[in-house]
């Protein structure tokens, strides 16, 4: 349709005319959501399935290595981020192995290297 037979229709016609493209547009749009929900549906429930199959691989327990000399209650293994302690400490010119634990394996490496 060309816009000079839109300019030539009457409002009543045009009205029509929209309300029949808004009912088209909305049934076009219920059905895709059907669609996709069925999608969304399926997905779901096969991750659902994954997750209940799976099991997690066993870690070992990661001993601490690291210790604040003034709160000894607080230890680190050396993975993952620093805590904030050690960050305060090596900002200040400290070394990491300062905070080594004794009898850690990390101490027992070091002498025999």
């Amino acid at each position: 349709m060309e816009n000079s037979d839109l300019k030539s229709m009457s409002s009543d016609e045009l009205w029509k005319l929209y309300e029949n493209v808004a009912a088209e547009l909305a049934g076009k749009i219920a059905t895709e959501k059907a669609t996709l929900e069925e999608r969304l549906r399926k997905i779901e429930s096969a991750a659902r399935v994954t997750r209940l199959g799976a099991k997690r691989r066993p870690y070992p327990k990661v001993l601490p290595k690291y210790q604040n000399p003034k709160n000894p209650a607080e230890t680190w293994s050396g993975r993952g981020k620093q805590p904030n302690w050690i960050k305060m400490q090596l900002r200040a010119g400290r070394k990491l192995d300062g905070f080594l634990i004794a009898g850690s394996s990390v101490q027992k490496d070091r002498r025999a290297g």
